[in-house]
């Protein structure tokens, strides 16, 4: 009996970690310049950077959330437009110290239409921005509180 208790223990951990399904790990984005790109997302979206593996000079990690990654990978030939249906999110505490950040940085932002730095208010009032990095790839920066 003591010996089957550790084991149905373990069974029951693959059991319930399996059950929840895949969790969020990395997103990555494919650059015509890293260093450009990675000055972006750690001066501009203040990112912080992390450990990568590959020490190739052709990464950049960064931490996104607390489990959540962002994978900066250089090789790209060239910037591709992308639609801003397709986008990265991320939220801020104060939407008025996140614009004067970007308006600082020359950084160009507006609504979903780009007809307007005022941010767009979603019918929860949560407040969005939306730009893009230096490879076209669209970012909205918003003040959820989750």
């Amino acid at each position: 009996m003591r010996r089957l208790f550790p084991l149905a223990a373990c069974l029951l951990l693959a059991f319930a970690a399996h059950s929840q399904g895949p969790h969020f790990s990395h997103q990555t984005i494919f650059v015509t310049d890293l260093g450009r790109s990675a000055d972006f997302y750690e001066k501009v979206l203040q990112l912080k950077r992390i450990p990568e593996p590959f020490h190739d000079g052709k990464h950049v990690w960064f931490r996104i959330s607390e489990h959540g990654q962002l994978h900066v990978v250089s090789g790209a030939k060239e910037d591709i437009p992308h639609d801003i249906n397709i986008h990265l999110a991320f939220s801020v505490a104060s939407m008025a110290a996140f614009t004067a950040h970007l308006d600082q940085n020359k950084v160009k932002y507006g609504n979903w239409a780009g007809s307007s730095k005022e941010p767009q208010v979603r019918p929860d009032k949560v407040k969005q921005v939306y730009l893009q990095d230096p490879d076209g790839y669209w970012i909205e920066i918003n003040d959820d509180t989750f």
